[in-house]
């Protein structure tokens, strides 16, 4: 079997747990494990030329902090546990862009971690585990 685990991964403690809870399927079933991280972003029609080369300047540096603290960190911590794993690190939102990158990888599953938010403040500001259940092209697991 050759299927792909994709973790949305934001370095959290419940995105460890997601992790590591997707690395042990993984190495039951010969699967690889996908680190995904996503940055929030909202594209703006209305800004100047000016404004815009501003923001993609700020969007490269975002990335390249991102790729130093979150991703490289998560995948030296993986590695050397018997499972393939990959990284992919995206702008968008973040249960659609999560979605994405499960159809294009081709994934049997995603995994993430419940951060923790009461049900209220889930019903007030929407969740991350919430869009994704309604709207992944695979099953989902939500870690504790």
């Amino acid at each position: 079997m050759n299927d792909k685990f994709v973790v949305g991964y934001d370095g959290s403690e419940a995105a460890r747990r997601a992790l590591d809870f997707a690395m042990d399927r993984a190495a039951a079933q010969g699967a690889t494990v996908v680190i995904a991280h996503v940055l929030e972003w909202s594209p703006y029609s209305f800004l100047t030329p000016t404004e815009l080369e501003e923001r993609h300047m700020r969007r490269k540096e975002e990335l390249n902090r991102a790729e130093k603290s979150i991703i490289t960190p998560a995948k030296a911590a993986v590695e050397g546990k018997g499972v393939p794993v990959e990284t992919v690190l995206r702008y968008g939102h973040i249960a659609d862009t999560l979605c994405e990158v499960a159809d294009k990888m081709e994934a049997a599953q995603i995994f993430i971690g419940r951060n923790g938010h009461s049900r209220f403040g889930s019903r007030v500001f929407g969740s991350v585990a919430g869009s994704l259940v309604q709207t992944a092209p695979v099953p989902c697991t939500i870690v504790p």
